[in-house]
């Protein structure tokens, strides 16, 4: 059977895009990383719906499953806070002063 983009646009799980792209994953590193694979693949495919409007179904299916794998690997080594891919991460705290912000 042929994936489709219509099938893909479908897809609400990250399991269901390693499934759909057939990739395998390690469930731990998902259910831990899940929120930012998906944020860092939803950018990642943005910036593939930008760069290359004209391309065909199958070469945009291609480039996501690339961004996928780009998007998993990343927290293979890496974390939520490293990344900052949530505002949360990327706003200072009010009334803190940190200690990398301390002058001996």
């Amino acid at each position: 059977m042929t994936q489709s983009l219509t099938d893909f646009r479908k897809l609400t799980d990250a399991e269901q895009y390693f499934q759909f792209f057939q990739l395998p994953y390690d469930q731990q590193l998902v259910n831990v990383n899940r929120l930012h694979i998906l944020k860092k693949f939803s950018h990642l495919m943005a910036e593939i719906d930008t760069n290359f409007p004209a391309d065909s179904d199958e070469d945009k299916l291609d480039k996501y499953k690339d961004a996928l794998i780009d998007s998993y690997n990343l927290f293979i080594t890496s974390s939520g806070v490293e990344q900052k891919l949530f505002k949360v991460f990327k706003e200072k705290p009010k009334n803190v002063v940190l200690l990398s912000e301390l002058e001996a």
